[in-house]
């Protein structure tokens, strides 16, 4: 399954460099986002390389996931294509 980087985890002040936002198009509730706990996340990068993270929560009531992953995320990450599995 497909989904979408939107943004970072973040405050007013801060943001946290491995927790990403993340959108599915198939997910439109809380209740369906609860269901993608502890899914895998991988994004590539231009370069080829993978980054692994987890679902660990939801984030809003429209079926947004926050995303842990292992190592801080690039910028350039964000709008891009996942895959969920």
């Amino acid at each position: 399954m497909e989904g979408q980087i939107l943004q970072y985890r973040r405050g007013v002040r801060t943001y946290h460099g491995n927790q990403m936002i993340l959108s599915l198009p198939a997910i439109e509730t809380r209740e369906k986002a609860k269901e993608m706990f502890g899914k895998s996340v991988i994004w590539t990068s231009p370069a080829g390389k993978k980054l692994v993270g987890k679902v660990t929560n939801v984030h809003g009531n429209k079926g947004a996931m926050r995303v842990q992953f292992e190592t801080g995320m690039p910028g350039q990450a964000i709008g891009q294509k996942v895959l969920v599995e």
